[in-house]
């Protein structure tokens, strides 16, 4: 049985990033000691009694990896996530396609591995979000694959310099994300998922019920359903740490939000109905970008991301690649 000491220790790894006062690397990283004696059970235990710690590693940084733990499959993963104790928030309003694997665990975007997952804050387009996420590597990827991650305060400081006049429109107006749903999945599309499994029923007075909880509108199509949302914040406050985030899924929608049934052009817009400027996307594409740090995943790695700090993101990939990943409240 491994002492608690040598289970989560803060290691470093070439893709951290130095991320000034208050942050210090990012993402943190930690793995047991080489002479650690775990299994799972001392791993869930040291989980419970250090929780404090890691929560204040995640704090600090905004995402936690956890890397060469006892996890080798998706009930490992379950497990995992259960000794953290959170909250499991249901998947209803997103839009990925995903699968339940057991439990709490899905599969992340299911959506083709030649397709890129543009930078998002978790179901930021829908008013009732997740407060953290955790990701587990259960197969690694052939090659490419990761999934990028960017601290959002960082975003919104690099944006207010450079467009000012963009942010404030945005704090004042918000964001309208507007999407078209089929009745079932369509695995094709990093959207694909239908009305029925997004609102988690096939009764459409359910659904529409369920929408409005979300503050959703639904327009009901001969073949699916239209979906609009908002206007929602785009930036909002991070109480816990005091500063203003980016909180929105604006790049992702305008770049990414495509298939036979959408036009990315117009899933977002201001909150007042008019488009975004294209080139201010783009640029705040490039932002996004130049502020990640991209770290190739290991069998039984768990990344654990602040989804009020952090943005994510999916690159292409070469199979075979299976991450799994859990909501919390």
């Amino acid at each position: 049985m491994a002492a608690d000491d040598d289970v989560f220790v803060e290691t470093r790894i070439p893709e951290q990033k130095g991320v000034g006062v208050g942050v210090g690397v990012f993402p943190a990283v930690v793995s047991p000691t080489p002479t650690a004696d775990l299994d799972f059970g001392s791993f869930a235990a040291a989980v419970s009694s250090q929780k404090p710690r890691l929560e204040a590693l995640l704090r600090s940084s905004g995402a936690l990896l956890l890397r060469g733990f006892p996890l080798q499959s998706a009930a490992d993963f379950d497990r995992a996530v259960a000794a953290f104790g959170y909250d499991e928030l249901p998947y209803v309003g997103g839009a990925a396609p995903r699968t339940n694997v057991v439990g709490r665990v899905f599969t992340a975007n299911e959506s083709p591995p030649d397709q890129k997952i543009p930078f998002h804050h978790e179901m930021a387009q829908v008013p009732e979000f997740p407060s953290k996420l955790f990701f587990f590597c259960e197969v690694e990827p052939g090659s490419g694959g990761e999934t990028p991650i960017v601290l959002s305060h960082l975003v919104y400081e690099r944006m207010r310099a450079r467009f000012p006049e963009f942010v404030d429109r945005l704090e004042e107006q918000g964001l309208i994300y507007t999407r078209v749903l089929g009745e079932g999945d369509d695995p094709s599309s990093p959207i694909g998922r239908g009305w029925q499994s997004t609102f988690l029923t096939k009764d459409r007075s359910v659904a529409e019920e369920r929408a409005a909880k979300l503050g959703v509108k639904l327009e009901w199509l001969e073949d699916g359903v239209k979906t609009v949302t908002g206007p929602i914040p785009a930036i909002r406050l991070d109480h816990t740490r005091g500063r203003k985030i980016w909180f929105n899924s604006m790049v992702a929608a305008y770049t990414g939000w495509e298939d036979a049934r959408n036009d990315p052009v117009k899933a977002v817009t201001f909150g007042d109905g008019t488009p975004l400027p294209a080139d201010i996307i783009y640029k705040c594409l490039n932002i996004l970008e130049e502020e990640s740090v991209a770290i190739g995943w290991k069998k039984g790695d768990i990344l654990l991301i602040d989804n009020l700090a952090t943005l994510h993101a999916r690159r292409p990939f070469d199979p075979p690649r299976r991450i799994l990943a859990s909501l919390c409240k």
